[in-house]
C-alpha cells in the first residue's frame, strides 16, 4: 500500500488537496447550493421558507413587483436597481481613490533605505490590528457635528472674525467613501509594495541611458511592472467593497443603502431568506463579472508589460 502510493504522483496530489477539497465543499459548495435553492423559494407568513420554483424575488431586484399599491398586477420600482448601481459605483470610486492614495505611498516604502522599509510597513499595519469596528466608530468622533474637524474649522473661523455652521459629514454618502478608502486602504497598499519592491534598478538605469525623462520612465517601466499588484490589490478592495455593510450603516446612518445592507436586512430584519439569497447570488454575479472582465483587461498585468 504504501508502496504504491509513493509510486502514484497523482494519488499523492489527491491525498493533499483532500483537506482542503473537503473543506471547500462543505463550507462553501454546498452552503452556495442551499442559497440557489432558497432563492427560488418563497417566505412563509412565519418567516420560513416554502420551497417552490419562482423567479419572482430576482424579478424584485430588476424592480418589477407583483401586488401593487395602484391595483395593478405588476409595476415597476427602481428600488433595488438603484442600490445595486450604488453599490458598484461606491466599490468603483472607493478603488479609484485608493488605488491613487496607496501608490505613491507604496512607491516610497519600495524605494526607502532597506533598514526604514520594515519600519514603514509596520505603521501601515499597525491600525488593522485595532477592531474594524472601533476604526469605524473614530470615524464617527471625527465626522460628527462636534466632531474634530468641526472643532477646528470653528476655532479657525472665531480666530477669522466670520460666522461658522458646522459641516454636516456624518450620515452621508461622502462619509461612507471616507471610511471605506480608510479601511481598504492597507489591501492595496501591500500588493502594490511588493511589485514595486521587486523591480531591478538596473531597469531604471537601462531606461536613463536610452534617453528616458522621469516620467517616460515611469509610464514605460516602473507602471508596467506593478500592474500585477494594482490589479491584485484592486482585487483585494472592490469584492469586499461590494459586500461591506458595517461601514454604511455606520458612517451612513441607515441611509446609505448597499447591497450587503439589503442582504442583511432581509435575513436578520424582514426574515426573508429567499429574497435575501437572491440578492447575495445577483451580489455575487455582479462581482464575478466586474472582477472578470477587469481581469481580462488587464491580465495581472502581462498585456502591459509586453507593450
Amino acid at each position: 500500500m504504501l508502496r504504491t502510493l509513493r509510486e502514484n504522483r497523482p494519488l499523492q496530489g489527491f491525498l493533499l488537496i483532500l483537506p482542503t477539497l473537503v473543506f471547500m465543499v462543505g463550507l462553501l459548495i454546498i452552503p452556495l447550493m442551499l442559497t440557489l435553492v432558497v432563492s427560488f423559494g418563497r417566505r412563509s407568513p412565519d418567516g420560513g421558507v416554502i420551497f417552490t420554483f419562482s423567479l419572482e424575488n430576482y424579478l424584485r431586484l430588476l424592480g418589477y413587483e407583483r401586488n401593487c399599491p395602484s391595483g395593478e398586477a405588476v409595476c415597476f420600482n427602481p428600488l433595488y436597481l438603484q442600490i445595486l448601481w450604488r453599490s458598484i459605483t461606491l466599490a468603483f470610486n472607493t478603488t479609484v481613490l485608493v488605488i491613487v492614495l496607496a501608490y505613491p505611498l507604496a512607491y516610497y516604502i519600495a524605494r526607502a533605505p532597506a533598514r526604514w522599509r520594515t519600519a514603514l510597513l509596520f505603521m501601515v499595519l499597525v491600525p488593522m490590528w485595532t477592531n474594524f469596528v472601533i476604526r469605524v466608530y473614530a470615524w464617527m468622533m471625527i465626522l460628527r457635528k462636534e466632531g474634530v474637524i468641526n472643532l477646528a474649522l470653528g476655532w479657525v473661523a472665531h480666530q477669522l472674525g466670520i460666522p461658522f455652521q458646522p459641516l454636516e459629514m456624518l450620515y452621508t454618502p461622502g462619509a461612507v467613501l471616507v471610511g471605506m478608502v480608510y479601511e481598504f486602504l492597507p489591501f492595496m497598499i501591500l500588493p502594490i509594495y511588493t511589485s514595486l519592491e521587486k523591480i531591478d534598478l538596473s531597469m531604471y538605469e537601462a531606461a536613463a541611458d536610452l534617453g528616458a525623462n522621469p516620467w517616460r520612465t515611469f509610464l514605460r517601466v516602473t507602471l508596467p511592472l506593478s500592474m500585477p499588484g494594482v490589479v491584485a490589490g484592486t482585487i483585494l478592495v472592490f469584492v469586499p467593497v461590494m459586500g461591506t455593510f458595517v461601514v454604511s450603516d455606520l458612517l451612513g446612518g441607515r441611509q446609505v443603502v448597499l447591497v450587503g445592507n439589503l442582504i442583511q436586512r432581509q435575513f436578520l430584519d424582514a426574515r426573508d431568506a429567499p429574497f435575501g439569497s437572491a440578492a447575495s447570488l445577483v451580489l455575487m454575479v455582479m462581482t464575478l463579472i466586474v472582477t472578470y472582465f477587469y481581469t481580462r483587461k488587464f491580465g495581472f498585468g502581462e498585456e502591459i508589460i509586453a507593450a
